[in-house]
């Protein structure tokens, strides 16, 4: 079966309602190893380089947005691999159906003990929440009773592992698009975990030596949320074209009133594309930096993050310019383009792409 046959909108709509990735979804997932993008190959996973990895995303989110945005945030938690110690990698990594789920969120505590941390705490936005066989959680180093501070007086936040069973899932996404993501919170209280269940994002840390771990966490981070966004938007702009060739058969619009339409779908999505060709040609370079020099210039991941922020705001502007042709069926709650629709306009508001600078 074709893949696009499979991650049809039968199955998206089966998966809004159930509120999670359905099951023929996950088989294919764990099969091709997509939770495992940035996982290497000797540990069970692909092992891809960020432009391929960023070009299987887009495609993804443009079959389904749930099915892009989970894939791409379970494999962005078990991007941190490459940051763990060796036990943990060993231990952990050889699942087929090993699937991380992340939260951003500074939710917890991390009390320091001899060789354990206590931690307690509360997380929220975990995409893949309801299938995941792991969680990382970002929590302030406590010792002695006080935040353990960095040399600029800043409290020091490490990443954790934490273990399905060891974390209690709340029922916390209520919002109108990306359902089927069940990005839930989580929360524990006086979990015990050994020190090498914490890890630190930062390239210098990094205990694997693949390229991939070199990189920047933010510019990976607005790089990979992106492409979802891009993937969608093409979507989008695919049914609304679509319905409005369908609205034509019935109501008949005049030459003028299409031919203007058909001009400005050209015109948008010319312009999508042009900012997709520079956003993939900064990630070019920054590779090309890393593979170079050992490390990306700030210089470069200034113009990665504004590459980034800037196919963000055009795929707001197009999208929007473009939504009042699709009529009353963009407004009816059960069609695919309205769930696209809920989709786009769900995700575009994550906090590192608000603005376009």
């Amino acid at each position: 079966m074709q893949t696009s046959e499979l991650f049809n909108h039968q199955l998206a709509s089966k998966a809004e309602s159930l509120g999670k990735i359905p099951e023929e979804w996950l088989e294919v997932i764990y099969q091709e190893k997509w939770f495992k993008l940035f996982v290497p190959q000797e540990l069970g996973g692909l092992g891809l380089n960020l432009k391929q990895a960023l070009h299987q995303e887009e495609k993804l989110a443009r079959l389904d947005g749930s099915l892009g945005w989970t894939v791409t945030l379970c494999a962005g938690a078990a991007w941190f691999v490459g940051y763990m110690d060796e036990s943990i990698r060993l231990e952990f990594f050889e699942r087929e159906d090993l699937c991380f789920a992340g939260s951003g969120f500074v939710g917890g505590k991390a009390l320091r003990s001899g060789k354990e941390y206590f931690i307690k705490g509360r997380w929220t936005y975990a995409s893949g929440a309801l299938h995941a066989t792991h969680f990382t959680a970002n929590c302030e180093i406590i010792e002695n009773g006080n935040p353990v501070l960095d040399e600029a007086g800043v409290p020091v936040v490490k990443a954790f592992i934490l273990k399905k069973e060891e974390i209690e899932i709340l029922d916390g996404w209520n919002y109108m698009g990306m359902v089927a993501t069940g990005s839930h919170a989580f929360q524990t209280e006086n979990l015990r975990v050994p020190l090498d269940r914490c890890f630190d994002i930062k390239p210098e840390k990094a205990t694997l030596p693949d390229l991939i771990y070199k990189f920047p966490f933010l510019q990976f981070a607005e790089a990979t949320l992106v492409v979802n966004i891009l993937g969608i938007s093409f979507h989008l702009m695919d049914l609304i074209k679509e319905t409005f060739w369908i609205r034509h058969s019935h109501r008949k619009y005049d030459k003028k009133h299409l031919k203007y339409f058909e001009g400005h779908l050209k015109l948008n999505r010319k312009q999508v594309k042009s900012y997709k060709k520079k956003f993939y040609s900064q990630v070019d370079k920054a590779w090309e930096e890393l593979e170079n020099e050992g490390e990306i210039s700030e210089s470069r991941l200034k113009k990665i993050s504004k590459s980034s922020r800037s196919l963000t705001s055009i795929c707001r502007k197009v999208t929007a310019e473009l939504f009042p042709y699709s009529g009353l069926e963009g407004a009816k709650t059960q069609s695919e383009l309205n769930r696209v629709w809920r989709d786009f306009n769900t995700v575009n508001q994550h906090a590192l792409l608000i603005f376009p600078f």
